[in-house]
């Protein structure tokens, strides 16, 4: 993606060797080259935050008794010239939360980074972005967010894929997306952002293979919220049962809405 780069932080040889690989990758074989242990700094253009990924020789991928969280914080390590202890006990709490959705990934390392820390920096490059000091004074002054806010609700019979709930994790972090998805029997979906995003993230969840999905409403959300009231708001979390939905629904204000679809009364039933 425009604006990453990665720097291998390796002696000259070894980083020319890594180099030539990856720039003939796949017509060059591996077993061709003497390899270094890879070793690299992972940078998004305008964050001051970078990630250090450190692979051990001895390190031959996942193996079922391991902890996967464990395994990778040992090799992805967050850093910075100027940033705050919070903000990297922060990043090494999404790295954990992320990686721990990563138990039956074949390639843990790679979707840590490209699906889910990556995109989750650019998020944050953007949010300064598209903030700056001026608007985000007059915005606070006022109460008001800078752009009309939207929210949508979708449901289905099941939501169990790993590739979709990739898939909702990846375009949650791109298109800067909060919300959550009830994963299991029923499926359930609920996502707040800016309007074009929200109905970019919708079309994207109708374009894949559902089993009776219905798109309850993509609409505006009502009334005039704070900025304070809009980061207080989750990422993008899962739970599977429809009881969590309904707290986290409430923690937000937002449970006479998945009230009103039938959702969290009548036995949990998706239904009107």
């Amino acid at each position: 993606m425009q604006g990453e780069q990665i720097t291998f932080t390796l002696s000259e040889t070894d980083t020319e060797t890594w180099n030539t690989l990856l720039e003939s990758y796949p017509d060059l074989p591996c077993n061709t080259l003497t390899l270094q242990s890879p070793r690299f700094r992972l940078t998004v253009e305008g964050s001051p935050i970078h990630f250090e990924v450190d692979i051990p020789s001895d390190y031959n991928g996942p193996k079922a008794s391991q902890d996967m969280s464990k395994d990778l914080s040992l090799m992805v390590s967050v850093r910075g010239d100027q940033i705050s202890r919070y903000d990297q006990e922060r990043w090494q709490q999404i790295m954990a939360e992320c990686a721990s959705q990563l138990s039956d990934s074949e390639y843990p390392l790679y979707e840590l980074i490209s699906v889910y820390l990556l995109p989750r920096l650019h998020e944050e490059v953007c949010s300064n972005l598209v903030l700056p000091e001026q608007a985000s004074e007059k915005s606070q002054a006022s109460g008001r967010p800078t752009s009309l806010r939207y929210h949508a609700l979708l449901t289905s019979h099941h939501l169990i894929s790993p590739t979709k709930r990739r898939n909702l994790q990846n375009w949650s972090s791109q298109l800067s997306i909060t919300g959550f998805a009830k994963v299991g029997y029923p499926g359930i979906i609920y996502c707040e952002g800016d309007k074009t995003q929200v109905e970019e993230f919708v079309a994207n969840i109708k374009a894949m293979q559902w089993l009776a999905l219905r798109v309850r409403f993509v609409e505006p959300i009502p009334g005039l919220e704070t900025l304070q009231n809009i980061e207080i708001r989750r990422r993008w979390v899962e739970f599977e049962k429809v009881g969590e939905l309904m707290e986290e629904m409430r923690r937000i204000g937002r449970e006479s809405y998945v009230v009103e679809m039938g959702i969290g009364s009548a036995g949990n039933a998706v239904s009107r």
